[in-house]
This record gives structure tokens, C-alpha cells and sequence, in this order.
């Protein structure tokens, strides 16, 4: 510790100028001061070195660096991975692993179609990225080959992910056909409904998601039809089914839409 004396030549604005011995000016704070100090007042400061708390500090941080480096440095975002989820014959699922962004901040999501970025609305943010886990993609030809890529953009820069390739069906390839029952006449009815499916290649599901292609029913109500519209899945009668099964072959639903 060093002792030093100064007489206070000024206060003035929370600084005080206190001059040494030989004349020599320093600025300091007034807050510092003890209570009661006046312009000419004498005081005696005491300037010493503090090395434990110099030690902690440096200890303290190489903490911080070392968490930084851990969470921002050591880990990067992976590009997205993706797969095929579900094909008919004019649209395709395309489905993806819960994103790995590490520290980083999700900017966008953009699906390519064939090397072109499409107009395709995709999930704003990484918790709804993560929710939904799929898109749905529409306006693809008959018996068409496409091949598919995400683009995620992050605050750490941009990632594309693996390339699929899909084959669109066929118009007697219904095997990608899924539907979903609502209300019909009565079990008979649906029951036999299902084998005409099950003959032909095509599933049911009990409830609507991306991939049920209609929702077969003869009255509009119940949970499964709100859901139908929301989805924006066709809602046939049941007269599409056995009109599939017939023609061996997939049918318009405009033709059989229920009134």
C-alpha cells in the first residue's frame, strides 16, 4: 500500500482537483472524498494492490470464455435432414428431422423443387418448424419424377439439407390413396367400404393429418369433417370409393363431392 497527501484545489461536478506537493494536479472523484471536505482541505489516499481479488477476476473470466466458446463456439447448426412422408398422384409429403440450430437463431425455411426455391409457405419460426415436421407440396404432374431440398437460413448462416427423389403415381397406382371415414349410413356400409380400398391397395386412418388424400362421408358433421376442411382435403361420398374400385383407377372427387 502507498500513502500519498493532496490538498483539494476545486470541487466542482463530482470531480474534485486535488494537487500533491510538488504542485502536480489529479483528478478525482468528490464521491470518494470524506464527508465534509472543502475547497483546502487536506487529505491522505491510500493506493493499494488487491491480487486476491485480481485472481478471482481472471478465474471468473476463463469461466466466461469457456462458456461462450461452449455454447457459441463448439457446437454449430447441422443442415436439415429430410424424407419422403407421403406420395399420390399429384402431391408428396416431405417430411424432416427436428432441426439442430445450436445457438443459433432460425431466420427462414424454403422448400426447392427440381434446383428452383418455390413460393411454398413454410413454418416462420423453430418451434413451429419442430411442431409441424412436414409440408405438403401440390400442383405435381402424374407418373413425375421431382427431386426435393430444404433451405434453412440462420443466424449462423445457411444450411441446405439431403436431396430425395419422388416418383408421382400413377393414375392406377392408388396405393397412395388414404382416406379418412366420417359419418356414413352405417357400419355395414363402411366396413364395406374398406375392403373396396383394401382390394385396390389404398388405407384408411381414423382421423385427418397431411397425409389423407379424402374424407369419404355422407353428412356433414362431426369432428373428422371440420377437420377435413381445415386440412383442405376433398370430402367425397362413398360412391367414390366403389367408383375407384370399378374403374381401376383413381376418379376425379370434383365429380362426387358431397352437396
Amino acid at each position: 500500500t502507498k500513502s500519498a497527501q493532496f490538498t483539494v484545489g476545486k470541487l466542482d461536478a463530482g470531480m474534485a482537483l486535488l494537487l500533491t506537493e510538488d504542485y502536480q494536479l489529479i483528478e478525482f472523484p468528490s464521491v470518494l472524498l470524506p464527508h465534509g471536505v472543502v475547497l483546502g482541505s487536506v487529505v491522505n489516499i491510500d493506493v493499494g494492490r488487491d491480487r486476491d481479488t485480481e485472481r478471482r477476476q481472471r478465474s471468473d473470466f476463463r469461466e466466461l470464455q469457456e462458456h461462450i466458446l461452449e455454447t457459441f463456439g463448439a457446437r454449430r447448426p447441422q443442415a436439415p435432414v429430410i424424407r419422403v412422408g407421403h406420395t399420390t398422384q399429384t402431391w408428396a409429403v416431405i417430411e424432416w428431422e427436428p432441426l439442430e440450430l445450436a445457438a443459433a437463431e432460425l431466420r427462414s425455411l424454403h422448400l426447392y423443387r427440381d434446383g428452383q426455391r418455390m413460393m411454398q409457405p413454410m413454418p416462420a419460426t423453430a418451434e413451429l418448424a419442430d411442431r409441424a415436421r412436414a409440408v405438403k407440396t401440390t400442383g405435381l404432374d402424374v407418373g413425375q419424377t421431382y427431386e426435393f431440398k430444404i433451405e434453412m437460413r440462420t443466424s449462423a448462416g445457411t444450411f441446405f439439407s439431403n436431396t430425395v427423389s419422388l416418383t408421382t403415381h400413377a393414375l392406377d397406382n392408388l396405393t397412395g390413396v388414404r382416406v379418412c371415414f366420417g359419418d356414413c349410413d352405417s357400419q355395414e356400409e363402411s366396413d364395406g367400404l374398406k375392403d373396396s380400398l383394401r382390394r385396390v391397395g389404398a388405407s384408411w386412418t381414423d382421423s385427418v393429418s397431411l397425409g389423407v388424400t379424402h374424407f369419404v362421408a355422407r353428412y356433414k358433421t362431426g369432428v373428422g369433417y371440420e377437420a377435413a376442411l381445415r386440412y383442405n382435403v376433398p370430402v367425397v361420398t362413398p360412391d367414390w370409393v366403389l367408383a375407384c374400385e370399378a374403374n381401376g383407377k383413381l376418379q376425379p372427387a370434383i365429380k362426387f363431392h358431397l352437396e
